[in-house]
């Protein structure tokens, strides 16, 4: 099957199926002679395809790069076992997960201290007047959100 149709078949353009072929994330093409090597070719390539397709949409998602991911197929399409790889790939996005949590949750804990701040001081502010809520942002250091950032700094 060539690029094209199979493009056309996945909603996926041709430079896309070109590019993870490259990438090692689709079959090549192989050329045979014949109409029925050609469409059993065809139906093996698609269903191979495919399931990597699939996994790679999954795979990217879950935060694993097309690098990652091509490399862990290759290994499996060389024969190897890449497993002990894609566990140990997976712990590291798991840790960095747990730390981008950590630093979302510093950062909303920050935004309801400032929040609250910019209610009262606009409060204060006499309707019309510039309360300068965005230069309090560089005017003065966070005391409680600031102190958990310097901390949790190697």
């Amino acid at each position: 099957m060539r690029s094209g149709e199979l493009a056309r078949l996945t909603g996926v353009s041709a430079d896309t199926l070109r590019h993870y072929e490259r990438l090692g994330l689709l079959p090549t093409a192989q050329r045979t002679s014949g109409k029925l090597e050609r469409a059993i070719a065809a139906a093996r390539e698609r269903e191979h395809g495919e399931l990597k397709q699939d996994l790679a949409a999954f795979a990217e998602k879950r935060g694993f790069s097309l690098k990652e991911l091509s490399e862990i197929l290759r290994t499996r399409d060389n024969g190897g076992a890449p497993c002990h790889h894609v566990l140990n790939l997976t712990e590291e996005k798991l840790r960095s997960l747990g730390q981008q949590i950590q630093e979302l949750q510093r950062t909303q804990d920050y935004m309801r201290e400032l929040v609250r701040d910019w209610r009262k001081k606009l409060k204060r502010t006499p309707s019309g007047s510039k309360a300068m809520l965005l230069h309090s942002l560089v005017a003065k250091p966070r005391t409680k959100s600031n102190n958990l950032k310097r901390r949790d700094r190697p």
